[in-house]
């Protein structure tokens, strides 16, 4: 726990200096709602291994937590773990930190929580990242050759250009918005047990509100 708390604390602070301008500055475009789109989830998942974990690491995810939302043991070891030798193992980046110190000025972050610790005044950690990853723009006086509108300055590049180079822009905003999906259901695969969940546990209250209500006053009708 220890170690999860200081990762996380350091990927925040790597992307800290958007959070210093003002969150009323940022506009931020509203990310489509696909948790509950299993496919939705794995093109996201898809779009993460391919294009993210070469340099962000999701060390607190295993591989096999892909069974969640519908994959096979099979499908993942053939199409989504090109790190490791087994289904079982972290999502864990092979970059090496010295390099990519050299390389971005700082170590990419660890993305297994960034949905939630992007959540701000502005919108949510969905909305800032689905604005954030379609914000990016040619900027030939930045060491990368590109900035963001989100994020001026960011350190990072614009990953994603070959996809947003060949797609219509709305296939773009679809398939950003399927990765936005996946890392916002990483940082917590459970949520929509828990708030499924949570449903029955407000009934149970209230029946329980209930029933103690009428206890108590079948307990106090006799006495003035």
């Amino acid at each position: 726990m220890k170690k999860f708390l200081i990762s996380l604390m350091l990927g925040c602070s790597v992307v800290a200096t958007a959070q210093a301008s003002s969150d009323a500055d940022i506009k931020l475009d509203k990310a489509p709602y696909l948790l509950e789109d299993q496919q939705a989830l794995q093109r996201g998942a898809k779009i993460f291994v391919d294009n993210c974990l070469s340099c962000h690491s999701a060390a607190y995810m295993r591989f096999n937590r892909l069974r969640d939302i519908g994959l096979t043991d099979k499908q993942i070891m053939e199409s989504y773990n090109f790190i490791t030798p087994k289904v079982g193992d972290m999502m864990v980046s092979p970059i090496d930190p010295v390099q990519a110190k050299e390389w971005f000025g700082a170590n990419p972050p660890d993305l297994t929580v960034i949905a939630r610790s992007r959540a701000s005044g502005a919108g949510s950690g969905a909305d800032y990242l689905y604005s954030f990853l379609r914000g990016f723009y040619a900027d030939e006086t930045k060491p990368t050759g590109w900035n963001n509108h989100v994020f001026p300055s960011v350190g990072m590049p614009n990953v994603l250009w070959e996809m947003q180079s060949t797609m219509a822009p709305e296939q773009f905003d679809s398939a950003i918005a399927d990765l936005v999906a996946y890392l916002q259901w990483m940082g917590e695969p459970v949520q929509l047990e828990r708030q499924a969940l949570g449903k029955y546990v407000v009934l149970f209250i209230l029946l329980l509100i209930f029933v103690t209500w009428r206890l108590s006053k079948a307990y106090w009708k006799d006495v003035k």
